[in-house]
């Protein structure tokens, strides 16, 4: 039976800045929101002003004063990629409780411009407390200080337990690919889009440049630029607009440890906790799941959470692409706009997979912008996880298209 919230609100309206990627002019973290609740606003119709809540990670206050709205709920919640699943959680709630009912939940990241006039708009770790954060000092010496280290460490593991290979898990990017070569706004849509864009092979994933053994550069997600923003409302706001309503079946949160030397398990994370409480919420469970959206930073994240989120047996998650259910035209689409590891990933992934989970779900997937033919699914319901830290924080939604 569905709890509470099940359909208390849903997603409205999901847009992207006028520019993503590999961008050639830099651009600010600021301008890549403000672009996209733009472009949010004149899609569904509703005016900034109406706009009463907002939810970023760390920029809620000074989008307001962009904006020159006076919200009625303001959220900053900042735990990783995740954060912008637990947004929705949140904004979720607020409309259940009757204190708001209409809310914004925007990103904007710098990722690949921050790289020529610097800054990402990302939090940093405060004044006074030394060069590094105490969980890096005490990671540093173990070899993972940076992403590829930290999940390299999960890679092999995983491998050692379950037997599989790293050809295995490349064909997570090979079929993540594919998706990208129907996606338009993908930064690997093609070669004409970028040098190293366009179909490949698991040969030229087991091929590419070693990063952090195990995983070489193309299990590893790209660095870009991103800003998108979704707009979440009442059930009686929706019903007022001309935009298809997403409806949020479900919901989750959760964690497992803040510093990887504290995780229980490298082969599993708190994506198990928070999609069961999605998964109640909703009244549903994995095989009502008709697709997935799952966070993809690297290979391995991809191959764990599906387990976690119940879409396949453990050591098994890889199956779903090497076996081309996930793929396009398969029996269970993933990732379907070419992921972190081809459309898009500008260090914080989460709100790119709210924008295609409206899309696929809302049946504007395909329209010339947002796809090329073969991109739509037919699927009605739709799990998305996001992931933060080093497999650290989790945020599961179950969605459903209207009726």
């Amino acid at each position: 039976m569905p709890g509470a919230l099940f359909k208390a609100a849903a997603i409205v309206g999901a847009a992207e800045a006028n520019e993503i990627g590999f961008l050639k002019t830099p651009v600010t973290s600021l301008q890549l929101h403000i672009e996209a609740i733009k472009n949010l606003s004149e899609q569904t119709g509703v005016p900034i002003s109406r706009i009463e809540g907002v939810f970023s990670t760390g920029w809620s206050s000074e989008l307001c004063e962009h904006l020159g709205i006076r919200p009625k709920y303001i959220d900053t919640t900042s735990v990783g990629g995740c954060s912008f699943e637990m947004h929705v959680h949140h904004a979720l709630a607020a409309i259940h409780a009757g204190i708001i009912d209409v809310a914004l939940v925007s990103h904007g990241e710098n990722g690949h411009s921050s790289r020529s006039i610097g800054g990402r708009g990302m939090g940093n770790y405060g004044r006074g407390g030394g060069v590094a954060s105490p969980a890096v000092e005490m990671t540093m010496a173990y070899g993972i200080a940076g992403a590829p280290g930290a999940y390299a460490h999960a890679m092999v593991r995983h491998m050692h337990r379950f037997g599989t290979k790293r050809e295995d898990y490349a064909h997570i990017a090979k079929v993540s690919r594919d998706w990208a070569t129907l996606n338009p706004r993908a930064a690997m849509y093609s070669k004409k889009k970028h040098p190293f864009g366009g179909p490949i092979t698991v040969a030229q994933v087991e091929e590419s440049r070693l990063i952090a053994w195990p995983l070489t550069i193309l299990h590893c997600c790209m660095v870009t630029d991103h800003g998108g923003a979704v707009l979440i409302a009442s059930p009686k706001v929706a019903a007022s607009l001309n935009t298809k309503p997403v409806w949020i079946a479900g919901a989750g949160e959760s964690m497992g440890h803040s510093n990887m030397l504290e995780m229980d398990d490298f082969t599993a994370t708190s994506a198990r906790a928070s999609a069961e409480a999605a998964y109640t919420m909703a009244g549903m469970g994995p095989s009502d799941m008709e697709m997935a959206l799952v966070y993809d930073s690297f290979t391995i994240t991809a191959a764990i959470t599906v387990e976690m989120l119940g879409l396949a047996r453990r050591g098994e998650g890889h199956l779903l692409w090497k076996d081309g259910h996930a793929a396009p035209g398969g029996k269970f689409p993933i990732n379907t706009n070419g992921g972190g590891l081809s459309f898009n990933h500008s260090g914080m992934y989460g709100m790119p997979l709210l924008i295609e989970a409206y899309r696929q779900l809302s049946g504007t997937a395909e329209d010339g912008i947002n796809g090329d033919k073969g991109k739509q699914t037919s699927a009605r319901t739709c799990v998305v996880n996001g992931t933060g830290g080093s497999l650290s924080t989790t945020g599961t939604l179950v969605l459903v298209a209207d009726d």
